[in-house]
Parts: structure tokens; sequence; C-alpha cells
């Protein structure tokens, strides 16, 4: 029923904003408990509307709110800000290794240096920092966080954020083997958040290509009946429903908080990494040169999804991950 509900919304609203998600569809507290105003879901219904938003390309903001407010809630669920994060009406971005490229240093209280490219905080009155050593909430102010916006490749913006905080200003909530353990829940849920959002990508780029084969007609006939373009798409179908198998898994290990998290987890950014390509990378050639052009939403999809990829980290590290965790 939610993915059904947010599909009928983006077939009259395909490029919706954070008020689209937040007042229409009421997706802003879908982590959050009913006590505050939410949804009460967990990692399963976050995975369904991330591969909903994906093709939308309204994922990566909501994917870090959605994130922060799930620690939030776990730490202090009697913080006076949860109903207006639930409602929308206030947004708060999470600051860890999965949603940034680049962490500041976190000492008690204090934050030093400056964190880059931290996804969805461009437009965020809260930020949760989660580190190994602290969870710390501090207020997105003008006087002690400094912004820098940037347009991404794929159009989402991101921020650079340079700290001057002092004594006091960040409050913090969890610190020790209870910091780091919601902070690697936080970079799983994202991540694998993120895969869903990829599989979201695929299935409409091999739709698009499916409906280009029938269309597309060379020599009289259309190009769908060729061999080679029909086994380049059984590749694309291939690809993608391995990917998705994988994917469903690290949600389900992340939902259940399982043992397995970790080896799920990254073998899932490994099989999306791979796919994304392949598909993508068809797709555009399936196309021909009109596939990258700004008249087509494949261009768009395939860029978000090549964004996702590198934001998942090097490959190797997954690697290692899997291996450890085997």
């Amino acid at each position: 029923m939610l993915r059904e509900s947010v599909q009928r919304f983006l077939a009259d609203t395909p490029r919706p904003g954070w008020r689209d998600l937040s007042g229409a569809l009421g997706l802003a507290g879908i982590a959050l408990p009913e006590s505050v105003g939410g949804f009460g879901g967990g990692a399963v219904d976050i995975a369904l509307v991330m591969a909903e938003l994906g093709p939308a390309l309204a994922g990566a903001d909501w994917l870090s709110h959605v994130a922060a407010t799930v620690l939030l809630a776990r730490v202090a669920p009697g913080h006076p800000a949860l109903g207006d994060l639930s409602a929308g009406s206030r947004r708060i971005a999470i600051i860890c290794t999965a949603s940034t490229a680049a962490m500041p240093v976190v000492d008690g209280g204090l934050v030093r240096g400056s964190a880059t490219l931290v996804a969805g905080a461009a437009e965020a009155d809260l930020l949760l920092l989660a580190s190994d050593d602290a969870l710390l909430l501090v207020a997105a102010d003008g006087d002690k966080v400094e912004q820098r916006h940037r347009i991404m490749h794929d159009g989402s913006v991101s921020a650079d954020l340079a700290f001057t905080l002092q004594q006091g200003d960040a409050v913090l909530l969890a610190d020790g083997d209870e910091a780091r353990a919601l902070a690697d829940y936080a970079n799983d849920l994202i991540l694998a958040g993120r895969c869903a959002e990829a599989v979201g990508l695929m299935q409409r780029m091999i739709a698009d290509s499916v409906d280009y084969l029938g269309q597309r007609k060379q020599f009289g006939t259309a190009i769908g009946r060729f061999q080679s373009l029909r086994h380049r798409g059984a590749d694309m179908q291939l690809a993608m429903m391995k990917a998705a198998a994988l994917t469903e898994v690290a949600i389900v290990a992340v939902d259940q908080g399982g043992p397995d998290r970790a080896q799920a987890v990254s073998a899932a950014c490994i099989e999306v990494g791979d796919a994304v390509r392949i598909v993508g990378e068809s797709a555009v050639q399936i196309h021909g040169a009109m596939g990258l052009t700004e008249e087509l939403s494949l261009g768009g999809h395939f860029k978000r999804a090549l964004a996702i990829v590198a934001a998942f980290g090097p490959r190797a590290g997954h690697l290692a991950r899997f291996a450890e965790a085997s």
C-alpha cells in the first residue's frame, strides 16, 4: 500500500519537492514512532520509498533526513524536535561516513574541521553528527556552521560544512560503544537505502530501453527484433535482478539487525555497482547519442545511479568488509 501510494502520487507529481514528500505524503516521519506523529516504519519501508523516489531524483535529501530521525528517536525518544521533524516543518541531515566525503574531527563535545559534500545538509535546520566517538546534535546556525552549497553532477545539492563550535553548542546524545554502534547502523541504513534507489533507477532505465527498442525502426523493422539487442536487454535484466536480490537481503539484515548485516550490505553495494554500469551503459548505447541528452530522463537517471555508486566508497573497502564478516 505504501509503494502504491507513492507511485500514484509520483504519476501526478514526477519531480516532487520537500513539501510534496512531507506534506502530501507524510514521508518525513516514516521512521518515527506514532507517538510523535510518525508512521512507525523501518528499513523495509524506507527501501520501498527509495526505490520509487529514485527515478524522480528525489531520494538524496529524504534519505539523509530519515536516517537522522531514526537515530534521534532511538537515543532521545522524548526530544521536542521530533514532532516538527515528523511533520516536515523542520529538516535534519545526518553526517556520517556514508553521507559525506570527509568527516570532521570530534573531540568530546567539540567539533573541529569540516565535513564535505554532506547529502541533505543544504536545507537542514538540524545536523546529527554520527561518528565512532560521539553522537552530536547541532543546530545548522550560520554563526556556528558555515555552509557552502554544491550542485552535483546528478543535479542533487550537497553542502560543505565548516564548524566553529564552542563548548555547549552541540548536544551530546551518545558516546563510546553506543555511539559507534549507532554510527555503524546509520551507515548501513544509508548504503542499503541507496542500493534500493539504484535498483529503482535501473528498473526505469530498462523499461525506457524496452520501449525504445519497440519504437525505433531500422531496415523497416523495430530494432527490438534484432537478436544482439535482445541479448543486450536480457543481460541488463539479469544484472538488475541480481542486484535487486542482494539489496533485499541487505535491507532485511538492516531491519532485523542480524550478525550478517555488514556482509549483506557490502555484498549489495558491490553487486549494485556492477549492475549500474551494465544497465546504464547498455541503455545509453541502445538509445544512441540521444541517451545522454537533456530531452530524455535516461541521462539523468544514469548520472544519479553513477553518483550513488561513487557514494558507496571504494570497492576494495566493501570487498575487505565482506571477507572479514565471512
